[in-house]
């Protein structure tokens, strides 16, 4: 029988790892990210170190040749960022958040993947305020050209 005190114990370390901001989901600890960044850039390399913080088998390789790789993947030029990461059947252009990117892994949506153009401040890897406002657009299948899947800073960030 389990004690009034080590349940109570276990349960303070459930928070604090809550509270840390670390996801208590692991479930997509297995899902492999591939990051084309580009050539030494710090932002791309401080995305990949929050996606590894929250359990991703990251892997980086340099672009060689941005445009055509983005296009390559599907990426509308209009959506275009510093980096594209490849996970799962999806791609994530740019400094996606993690909810978002979790929202497709789980969900399965008839997209292509999603995009945050350009370099928002704010945004993952681009100092992570997680009261900084941006739109993360949804492109390809059911989303063609682009439509808002998620607004980053909002209370109510899926309901667009």
């Amino acid at each position: 029988m389990i004690s009034r005190r080590t349940f109570l114990s276990g349960l303070g370390a459930t928070i604090v790892v809550a509270a840390s901001g670390a996801p208590t989901n692991r479930a997509h600890a297995a899902t492999a990210l591939h990051i084309l960044s580009a050539p030494n850039c710090g932002c791309c390399h401080a995305w990949a170190d929050l996606a590894r913080a929250r359990g991703y088998a990251v892997t980086i390789e340099d672009l060689t040749d941005p445009a055509a790789q983005k296009a390559a993947r599907g990426v509308p030029g209009n959506l275009a960022s510093c980096h594209t990461v490849e996970g799962d059947g999806y791609v994530f252009e740019g400094h996606v958040p993690f909810e978002a990117i979790e929202a497709v892994l789980r969900d399965r949506p008839d997209i292509t993947g999603l995009a945050v153009p350009g370099m928002p401040m704010g945004s993952p890897g681009m100092g992570d305020d997680p009261n900084a406002r941006f739109d993360v657009i949804a492109f390809g299948g059911s989303a063609g050209a682009g439509s808002v899947f998620y607004r980053a800073g909002t209370t109510r960030p899926f309901d667009v």
